[in-house]
């Protein structure tokens, strides 16, 4: 796809439609798999009065796909919200209005993740964490699970105020969750003598359940991560604006609705279609495994480097110590041959 024109700019004169908009993106037509594809996938928007984005889409992505245009299209990517919704500074990344609904410009939106890409692989590379953050109920899950696969950290509950910014506070939490482990561990043991009421039992497990909500994802970080990736940078504007705070680089989905100066790696798609959010999240967690796969091979090459060289400095010196014992030898029976 070429754009002719997609700069999206505000003006009064527009129409009650399209009033965020006085010039619509308009491309050169594209030919074959790629037009049916994308015919499809527009015509099977919500309807303007309910959501106009794409929840589902009727196309399936196979498990472990890349990002390419043809599964960005499939995945239903490139809807937006409602044109009245959007945010000006989104214009640069929008491709168009259909229906009332913007429709974002996935050329751009491929640029854009390579870079993003290379970057999530080099902070691995180096030995940096990631805290994936997505608290939208069809995140959750895919969120929580993906982080757990590939070593990372993850909030799917709520962003809890200070996660980053105040984060001693943060594990003082943590370590009353072990704590509240421990001690339920044992009550419950065989003989033990500590003894706990059943109400005062029923109470702290309400609490551990509270609290494992909420930091259970990030229950083992020992420190702030050094990047953040946000699914909804309106959902998740506490966490973003602690980030920047904190000078932690965030990589996000921004959609037509969202400032995406905020982001440091901005990546427009649709942030809400379940298809889209788990084609981002498995890439990005395929591009931390492979950076973090390049860290830990190099620390097992320096162990096994370490090694050798303390078994060579070993051997240096059972050959010295025999070359010692032997000149002490010959010393010994000169000095014998010359007294006699």
């Amino acid at each position: 796809m070429t754009i002719e024109n997609g700069e999206g700019k505000p003006s009064a004169e527009t129409s009650s439609a399209q009033e965020n908009i006085t010039e619509q993106g308009t491309v050169e037509a594209p030919t074959g798999e790629e037009t049916a594809v994308a015919e499809a996938a527009i015509e099977a928007e919500a309807s303007p009065s309910q959501k106009t984005y794409a929840e589902e889409t009727v196309f399936e992505i196979a498990e472990g796909s890349e990002i390419t245009l043809q599964n960005l299209l499939k995945a239903g990517a490139h809807f937006g919200h409602q044109s009245h919704r959007w945010n000006p500074k989104m214009a640069k990344y929008i491709f168009g209005e259909k229906n009332g609904t913007h429709i974002l410009n996935l050329d751009i939106t491929l640029e854009l993740w390579k870079q993003a890409e290379k970057f999530l692989e080099d902070i691995a590379n180096r030995g940096g964490n990631i805290l994936f953050v997505g608290t939208k109920p069809q995140a959750r899950e895919l969120v929580r699970n993906t982080a757990e696969r590939v070593g990372g950290f993850s909030v799917t509950q709520r962003w809890l105020g200070g996660t980053l910014s105040n984060f001693e506070t943060i594990k003082r939490s943590i370590n009353r969750v072990k704590k509240l482990e421990e001690l339920l561990a044992k009550a419950e043991e065989e003989g033990s003598t500590v003894r706990i009421a059943k109400k005062e039992r029923l109470g702290i497990r309400r609490e551990l359940e509270k609290l494992e909500a909420n930091l259970g994802g990030i229950r083992n970080m020992r420190h702030v991560p050094d990047v953040l990736f946000v699914i909804d940078v309106a959902r998740e504007a506490i966490a973003v604006r602690e980030a920047r705070k904190l000078h932690i680089p965030v990589v996000a989905l921004v959609d037509s609705n969202v400032d995406p100066s905020l982001i440091d790696y901005p990546i427009p798609s649709n942030d809400d279609a379940s298809k889209t959010l788990k084609l981002f999240v498995e890439n990005v967690a395929a591009a931390f495994s492979r950076g973090r796969h390049s860290f830990l091979s190099r620390g097992a090459d320096r162990q096994q480097n370490r090694s050798k060289k303390a078994g060579s400095d070993v051997e240096v010196v059972t050959r010295k110590g025999s070359s010692g014992e032997k000149d002490a030898e010959l010393k010994d029976g000169a000095e014998l041959a010359v007294s006699a």
